[in-house]
């Protein structure tokens, strides 16, 4: 089976989120998969990244175009329509922005592991678009942009022969955008990698991409008031107006390797999650870690949380978040059952359900075209 990866831009800055996570999996899965990706930056992803066969767009040459490629938004859909995939038999796409919108002959299987349907054209538009994080400018000349992003968006799922969803969360999505059905398959946790601690420190934890979605700021918020000690690793772009406004109690640790990360798991009094995640793979590596999450009641937590294994604050407020974490108590919880729970979601389970849906519709599409002559 000759197999090719889309993989959107391979140039965040943070270092390797959940999309990349997932990657690094799908390239162990089909070691000779080449990745195509409209940006490939190096020095912001992993370097074992440097042995994968990456094929970029021509925004890959335009100026600056592997850190400041989000201006590069407008070329992008004919960016990904000029990669020919006639010599595969299965490309499987992993979107959350342009990669589904791939073009292909009908002899090829094209597969969508669906991140989102693009966040910021569609259920985000308002809340990207609101006067305080805007310019004027911006304000003017962005929405008939995003106008154009969406029909292109709607009119490219026709283009995908199975969506593949990473949440029943993203599925809703899907069929409410893009008008498709689409099967959940959850992504990958190495669970065994994982381990539970007999000590416990009084410290609570994000571990997250700083970008704006995330909201990170309620948590500083929160524990600003609360002076408890909170740790936060990792990097990006409201690093440096973050950090001014955390009182002494706040640690920031920027990124750290994956050992670091797992220690930290494995201690704290619980992970908090205040952003409302397509699924969130990290919650689910703290719940590995036996550790209980403290996360906004919505979005992918509401399927990897449960009350036996974490706590939900409501409305998306810091208040609401220092509420849920004054009255906390992490001996409320059973870490071995929490670990348990974890395993649901292990990398195993992800590379069997898979392997099994690429065969599936591979051996239904030969099968059709096998009717179509005879």
């Amino acid at each position: 089976m000759k197999l090719a990866i889309v993989h959107d831009g391979l140039a965040t800055f943070g270092g390797r989120g959940g999309a990349e996570w997932v990657l690094t999996v799908l390239k162990e899965m089909f070691p000779d998969a080449p990745v195509y990706t409209t940006v490939y930056n190096k020095d912001r992803m992993p370097e074992y990244f440097q042995q994968y066969d990456i094929r970029t767009s021509f925004i890959q040459k335009f100026p600056f175009g592997k850190t400041k490629y989000r201006a590069y938004l407008p070329f992008m859909p004919t960016a990904v329509e000029q990669w020919d995939f006639s010599g595969y038999e299965v490309v499987l796409s992993c979107n959350h922005l342009v990669a589904k919108g791939i073009i292909t002959s009908p002899e090829t299987l094209h597969l969508c592991y669906c991140y989102t349907p693009l966040r910021y054209a569609w259920d985000m538009y308002h809340e990207y678009m609101s006067p305080g994080q805007q310019s004027w400018l911006k304000r003017v000349c962005i929405p008939p942009l995003l106008t154009y992003m969406r029909m292109w968006d709607s009119l490219t799922s026709d283009r995908v022969d199975a969506f593949i969803a990473i949440s029943q969360h993203v599925a809703r999505r899907i069929r409410k955008y893009y008008r498709r059905e689409s099967v959940v398959i959850y992504p990958p946790v190495d669970t065994a990698r994982f381990t539970r601690s007999e000590i416990t420190e009084p410290y609570f934890l994000v571990v997250s991409r700083l970008e704006p979605y995330k909201r990170i700021d309620l948590a500083i918020q929160a524990f600003n008031q609360l002076g408890l000690p909170l740790v936060v690793i990792g990097d990006g772009t409201e690093k440096s107006k973050l950090m001014p406004i955390a009182n002494q109690n706040i640690t920031f640790l920027g990124r750290q390797s994956d050992d670091v990360v797992r220690e930290y798991l494995s201690k704290c009094q619980a992970l908090i999650f205040p952003g409302e995640e397509d699924f969130g793979i990290t919650p689910v590596e703290a719940q590995a870690s036996g550790r209980p999450v403290i996360a906004y009641r919505g979005g992918g937590a509401l399927e990897t949380v449960t009350e036996k294994t974490g706590k939900f604050f409501f409305p998306k407020t810091a208040d609401a978040l220092g509420e849920v974490v004054k009255s906390f108590d992490a001996n409320w919880f059973d870490s071995e059952l929490i670990q348990q729970h974890a395993k649901q979601f292990d990398i195993a389970i992800f590379r069997q359900k898979m392997i099994g849906i690429i065969e599936e519709w591979l051996s239904t599409t030969k099968a059709r075209r096998h009717e179509g002559f005879s």
